[in-house]
């Protein structure tokens, strides 16, 4: 199949607003906009100011209606860690959503009025979500388990009615007490919900509060199913908080329309998914990999979406995403690299994928981490379909680069994330905001405006919005990623732009550094970032995971790995110290905690992160550290 990925760019580059508006056709409109875009504000765009939809309603209800899907499974529930596995049809799921709506506005949650939701991954959590958007409300979803102080600080910023949470979330052994986690952090919160709905499950019951705190069954018991109420184009949907440089989160807005538009716009176009194809995000719901990919998209354009409670290791070993594709025929998976880079180490023949009919599965995606060359060309190898990096954020909501294979498959390039996306008019800059030559590493950069369904600001902070993302490069996003556009336009994400090391007057690349270390047979997992020093400035440090079963003196594979930094990228990069680790820090949608670690190497002070899978980690890198004299006297 010829690609028609140029085609289909230039006309975004264009004409923005006819490409947008064609693919507005696809979603339903209550009334239909004014006009496609409004740049009479910048940087504040709005795209399809006037018109009304309801996000539910596009997600939900029009399939059971109109569309002939209302027998189809909308969503799967796969929980290893509870060892059963639920079904929704789009009827079901539609009817237990208009219910919990009905049950939310008897609470008084209304158009524009807040909702925090502390799930674990279970259906409950989309009907919640699903709820909000039905009657116009805005949710804030929270990592289940995230820690009370930092709830706090959401709960004070969003100032929910409600608060959505489960008793408990379930982790591999253990059980994830979220009730009192919650107690804490209204405590500590200014801000007092009105009410809480606890989902109680049997392995961790929790102890309700009289006169705040409500049972899921009884909140919903006597309910009346609720309607869609039609919002305007621009109101919010959603808040979604991501870390702040000053501690302080950022609550991203994403408004209803445009993200319905980029959203259903995407499954066809980049993932190539037809409706009643069953699609599968290996992410969290507290994550916009969750909210974009498991929950919304998905359920726009018809098809069933998995929502799994597990591990990509350990729930019950490395084979369990090749049971879900094969028991849930998933013909497209998206997850991030360190999901894959954890079953190649433990599984590195892959071994366990043989037990599994996996024919009917044809493509699968990676984000969230950069993806590096030896990872992809293990799954390639074993799983013996294309394998697509791509690249996008939070604050974007999907994807600024990637491989189209819905307009069909452009070559692939091992650690690049193929080329922008329609719509984004994507630039490296220098730092005279000057757009530099092809090959050239800069400042990944986005000419505004953004295209829909990217934040439109931070929730009750348009200064900050601009301070953070639009003042270091006027006229466009800062995106705080560092990369180059090569020759035949293909987009390198290196690192981000705080990871550019600058050794001897040297500005080095540690995600190229990481690219070599990857590239060593006995290494699974590796990070660089760059550690003071008093001679040359800075000089890059690597931490290696070494696969499983590996037995060599580490000593050796240290040398090995310093050696091949030397040899390809040259002694420019005074690349001389490396350690192996049990484990990387990371947080809990799977991207490294490089800034932490990097840290601990200088001896400066840090604040824990919030969304850190495992605390005691940092303890093992701080030992591993001063095993090589960091951090310096």
């Amino acid at each position: 199949m010829t690609s028609r990925y140029e085609e289909t760019y230039a006309r975004a580059q264009s004409d923005p607003e006819g490409f947008w508006a064609e693919a507005a056709e696809a979603i339903h409109w209550y009334k239909r906009w004014d006009r496609v875009l409004d740049d009479s504000n910048p940087p504040f765009y709005r795209w399809f100011p006037g018109g009304e939809v309801n996000t539910c309603y596009n997600a939900l209800d029009r399939h059971v209606d109109d569309g002939g899907r209302g027998d189809q499974i909308a969503l799967i529930h796969d929980s290893p860690v509870t060892d059963s596995v639920r079904r929704l049809s789009y009827r079901a799921l539609r009817d237990q959503v208009a219910v919990f709506a009905g049950a939310l506005a008897r609470l008084g949650v209304a158009k524009g009025v807040r909702v925090l939701i502390y799930m674990p991954m279970v259906p409950e959590a989309a009907v919640a979500m699903l709820a909000c958007a039905r009657l116009g409300a805005i949710h804030s979803v929270v990592f289940g388990g995230f820690a009370a102080n930092e709830l706090a600080t959401r709960i004070d910023d969003a100032k929910p009615r409600v608060i959505v949470a489960g008793s408990c979330g379930i982790e591999p052994g253990r059980i994830v007490a979220y009730k009192p986690l919650l107690d804490e952090a209204i405590a500590t919160a200014a801000h007092k919900p009105a009410h809480c709905i606890v989902l109680q499950r049997p392995q961790g019951p929790a102890t309700l509060i009289p006169g705040r705190d409500l049972d899921w069954g009884d909140a919903i018991d006597g309910a009346s199913a609720h309607e869609c109420v039609p919002v305007g184009a621009n109101d919010p949907l959603y808040i979604l908080y991501t870390s702040g440089t000053t501690g302080v989160p950022k609550g991203i807005v994403r408004d209803n329309a445009g993200h319905l538009v980029a959203l259903e716009w995407t499954m066809a176009n980049h993932y190539g998914v037809a409706p009643g194809e069953a699609f599968w995000a290996a992410s969290d719901i507290g994550w916009v990999v969750g909210h974009s990919y498991i929950v919304y998209a998905p359920l726009f354009h018809g098809t069933t979406s998995i929502i799994y409670e597990g591990k990509p290791v350990g729930t019950p070993d490395s084979g369990a995403f090749w049971r879900v594709i094969a028991e849930h025929d998933v013909k497209v998976m998206f997850t991030a690299p360190t999901a894959f880079r954890a079953i190649k180490r433990e599984d590195p023949e892959a071994k366990l994928m043989k037990r599994y009919d996996l024919s009917g599965f044809r493509t699968l995606f990676l984000a969230g981490e950069r993806s590096d060359p030896d990872t992809m060309e293990w799954s390639e190898t074993h799983l013996g379909v294309p394998v697509i990096d791509h690249w996008w954020q939070t604050e974007t909501g999907w994807l600024i680069a990637g491989n189209f294979i819905g307009l069909g498959q452009l070559p692939v390039k091992h650690g690049s994330a193929t080329k922008p996306a329609p719509g984004y008019d994507l630039q490296v800059l220098d730092e005279q905001n000057r757009q530099v030559a092809a090959g050239q590493i800069g400042a990944l950069s986005v000419k505004m405006p953004l295209p829909p369904g990217s934040l439109t600001t931070l929730w009750h902070n348009d200064a900050g919005y601009v301070s953070s993302y639009m003042e270091a490069y006027p006229g466009y996003y800062q995106t705080g990623d560092a990369g180059y556009i090569d020759e035949d336009g293909y987009v390198w994400v290196m690192t981000r732009t705080d990871d550019i090391i600058n050794v001897a007057g040297h500005r080095l690349s540690t995600g190229g550094m990481e690219e070599v270390l990857a590239a060593h047979a006995d290494v699974a997992e590796c990070a660089v970032m760059g550690v003071a020093d008093a001679i040359k400035g800075q000089v890059p440090l690597g931490m290696l995971v070494l696969k499983a079963g590996v037995n060599r003196p580490p000593e050796d594979i240290v040398g090995e790995a310093v050696q091949m930094v030397r040899d390809r990228i040259g002694p420019v990069a005074a690349f001389k110290t490396a350690i192996v680790v049990a484990r990387l820090p990371k947080t809990r949608s799977g991207k490294i905690l490089r800034g932490t670690m990097q840290k601990i190497a200088n001896g400066e002070d840090f604040r824990m992160p919030a969304t850190i899978d495992d605390p005691a980690i940092l303890d093992e890198i701080a030992t591993g550290l001063k095993s090589v004299g960091y951090p310096k006297s």
